[in-house]
């Protein structure tokens, strides 16, 4: 399994590497980027180790990590990937997505997961999308509403946050059958 390269007008996504990822240090810098993950990039080892973990997974078909280029603005935006990937029932979670500031709210993302999107459903022809967030986090929670997805419903107190807070789990999915659908309305302009 390769991590492909997916591309649009707007958005390159490109494998997300140790050879490319200091491309997003200074991102990491702002202030709550990634406050409702239990990750860290706060600090240039934490954000290597980040990349690490995700080509571990990467290494044994569960993950597929990307790095975000914005064409429209010439720059690095951030990092998202596949995870969680089962194969055998063709499932998959998109997540891990976090971008600057100065890129919310601009479009970026809803081109990203639409070439995400259609590369799972019509290039892997996998039969779900999941996305799991932090119940929380109102701002992704209606991002991913705007994709279509469907609040599939909560996992209370699964996910052991940094500050040793245990955060409930809003589960959302996508159906290999909603997507033409999906594609045809909210992806529309694309």
């Amino acid at each position: 399994m390769n991590t492909p390269t997916l591309e649009n007008k707007r958005v390159k996504l490109l494998p997300l590497t140790l050879d490319n990822y200091h491309y997003l240090l200074p991102i990491t810098q702002e202030k709550d980027l990634i406050y409702y993950s239990p990750s860290d990039i706060s600090t240039p080892e934490a954000l290597k180790n980040y990349v690490e973990v995700a080509l571990e997974g990467f290494n044994t078909n569960t993950i597929m990590p990307f790095i975000v280029f914005d064409k429209l603005k010439q720059k690095y935006a951030g990092s998202t990937r596949f995870g969680l990937i089962n194969w055998k029932n063709k499932v998959l979670h998109i997540g891990w997505t976090w971008i600057g500031n100065e890129f919310q709210g601009s479009g970026l993302n809803m081109h990203m997961k639409f070439l995400m999107l259609q590369y799972t459903f019509e290039t892997l022809e996998f039969e779900k999308v999941e996305f799991r967030i932090d119940e929380r986090n109102q701002k992704s929670r209606k991002a991913v509403e705007k994709l279509g997805a469907t609040l599939e419903g909560l996992l209370r107190k699964d996910t052991l946050m940094r500050d040793g807070y245990r955060r409930n789990t809003c589960c959302y999915g996508i159906l290999k059958e909603e997507w033409p659908n999906i594609k045809a309305t909210v992806f529309k302009p694309f």
